[in-house]
């Protein structure tokens, strides 16, 4: 099976891993936690190689021993660091966790400090700042008039300097802003040219960003500064690391909260070891934490009407490489034909993120062509026709979109996630019947599953979040319909 073309294409992506290779990835994992890579060779060396181009090196050892120079070494770590971290992201991403936000953790933090007027929130691995403005859009939502009043104090940290670089210029494309409705775009947003907005200025203000590694809370060298914050966001960089250090690095985090603060982790990552350390909230939802032992009871009015702030649908991430687990198993080939060769699958799996990175910087139409390319080799792959989904969506072209989900959910029937977007999309479509089946369909896989099971393609969900999106979606179609 395959095309010979692609299969060249595919072999030259990925040459043969030098003998320093091993050393090096131990340093990078050492320097930065980042025990994502621990098992992501091809995906870590394709990295490593665009920085041996960059700097006219031949293999890993003279790199490393570049790395090590006092004078070429720290400008290259910082090379290196924003080349391997992988971090695209939207505005109210993950919504239930932001409808938490609104509903319950900020009106009792502001009810709470009204005496001081301070608050402080900090917004650990931000990528390129869409959590913390989303976070400063809230805040001065929820304050009001009264924002003049308060000393609000919000702090984006990253690792990866191009990543903040962009965070500070606050302009962001239609792919960072899809999970928002036009008329919240332009109610948050000043338009900047041809597809791209800046965040306005009344909540640009109230944030700022430094570059900040989290591995430097385990061994002292983090800045006396991020310390006593009354809500800290760490949602999307846990999972690069090991589960050991995660759990020190959560209890580092803890550490830095006011008394009675507040803390939101990732989908995929609560863990019981967590509630020993800290009070565990169940919101809807979501699951938040707050200093102190005990349990207490989570306070629930929200500050402001529902009606008067953006909606925020919960539409999970679609093209993020950090939290993509294995690939969907495609259907069973017929019996006469010869199992793909064990290469093919790594050089899909580069392909795959080089169709993100098309993606998340707005190039859907490359995205496109590299996804139409790796089907002709892999007509099977049923991965591959969700994400080709997602991008034909991307495009507006709803057709082609659910001809491509279909048939994702045709090569594997228990593939949860090409099931939900199939529903969103016809939703949207105002298909509510179809719409309504095909998201009952992916709750129905979900409910087969353990709560905490890992789905495929889910930038992180579980089974259990997937079932509370599908009741969010179902609930809302309803309402819709009714108020037609």
């Amino acid at each position: 099976m395959g095309g010979p073309g692609l299969m060249a294409a595919c072999a030259a992506a990925v040459p043969l891993i030098d003998a320093g290779f091993p050393e090096l990835k131990s340093r990078i994992i050492e320097r930065t936690g980042h025990f994502y890579y621990q098992d992501k060779d091809d995906l870590l060396w394709e990295r490593v190689r665009k920085r041996l181009r960059a700097t006219a090196l031949s293999d890993s050892t003279q790199y490393l021993n570049f790395l090590d120079d006092a004078i070429s070494g720290p400008a290259e770590w910082g090379k290196l660091e924003t080349e391997i971290t992988i971090g695209e992201t939207f505005f109210f991403r993950y919504a239930e966790q932001f409808a938490a936000l609104r509903d319950t953790i900020l009106p009792e933090i502001i009810e709470r400090k009204t005496s001081t007027r301070r608050l402080r929130i900090w917004s650990a691995g931000c990528s390129t700042g869409a959590e913390p403005y989303s976070v400063a859009i809230l805040v001065n939502e929820i304050l009001g008039e009264d924002l003049g009043t308060w000393r609000v104090n919000i702090i984006g940290t990253d690792i990866n300097d191009s990543f903040l670089n962009v965070a500070k210029q606050a302009r962001f494309g239609k792919w960072a802003l899809r999970s928002m409705p036009p008329a919240e775009r332009e109610r948050y947003f000043l338009s900047a040219g041809k597809d791209q907005w800046q965040v306005r200025p009344e909540f640009r203000s109230l944030v700022r960003f430094e570059r900040h590694n989290l591995l430097s809370l385990l061994d002292g060298t983090s800045p006396l500064e991020f310390t006593d914050f009354d809500l800290i966001l760490c949602r999307n960089v846990l999972i690069y690391f090991h589960p050991d250090t995660v759990i020190r690095i959560v209890e580092a985090l803890h550490g830095r909260l006011a008394e009675d603060g507040w803390m939101l982790l990732g989908h995929a990552e609560p863990n019981p070891v967590f509630s020993a350390m800290m009070q565990t909230l169940n919101l809807p939802g979501t699951v938040a934490y707050r200093s102190g032992p005990g349990e207490a009871p989570p306070f629930a009015r929200p500050a402001l009407p529902l009606k008067d702030l953006a909606p925020l649908p919960p539409i999970p991430k679609r093209m993020e490489p950090a939290k993509r687990h294995a690939l969907p198993r495609p259907a069973k080939a017929p019996p006469s034909k010869a199992p793909a060769s064990p290469a093919v699958p790594q050089a899909l799996d580069v392909l795959l993120d080089a169709v993100r990175a098309q993606a998340n910087i707005g190039d859907f139409a490359a995205a496109d062509v590299l996804c139409r390319k790796a089907l002709v080799d892999q007509p099977l792959s049923a991965a591959l026709h969700f994400y080709h989904g997602l991008i034909l969506q991307a495009l507006g072209q709803g057709d082609g979109a659910e001809k491509s989900f279909l048939k994702s959910i045709y090569l594997d029937k228990s593939f949860a996630m090409a099931h939900y977007h199939l529903g969103l999309l016809l939703l949207a479509e105002r298909r509510s019947g179809p719409g309504r089946r095909a998201l009952t369909n992916a709750a129905r896989i979900a409910a087969a599953m353990p709560d905490d099971r890992l789905l495929e393609e889910a930038d992180g969900l579980t089974a259990v979040d997937l079932r509370n999106l599908v009741r969010i979606h179902l609930e809302a179609a309803t309402s819709s319909k009714r108020r037609r």
